[in-house]
């Protein structure tokens, strides 16, 4: 069963929460959506079962260089937390 991308992507999800200006303790809480994880699931389990079309392989691309920068985001929210304290 193809589970379908949804309208507000994870991207837009992210974009959400930085423009609501979260502290540095927000953004080390931020989690994805169950949506969002769902459809990770999904594109996941595709991926290694080698049957992603372009569309599905090219959201997985952009999926992980979101992850790649909500990664760096918490890095940088915990060496502000740390020059603070």
């Amino acid at each position: 069963m193809a589970i379908n991308a949804p309208a507000h992507t994870p991207a837009d999800e992210v974009m959400d929460f930085l423009l609501s200006g979260p502290t540095p303790e927000q953004v080390l809480a931020m989690r994805p959506s169950e949506a969002a994880q769902e459809r990770m699931r999904y594109l996941l389990d595709g991926n290694r079962n080698n049957t992603l079309n372009d569309a599905e392989r090219a959201e997985l691309e952009a999926y992980s260089q979101l992850e790649h920068f909500i990664r760096r985001l918490k890095v940088r929210a915990r060496e502000k937390l740390a020059s603070e304290a």
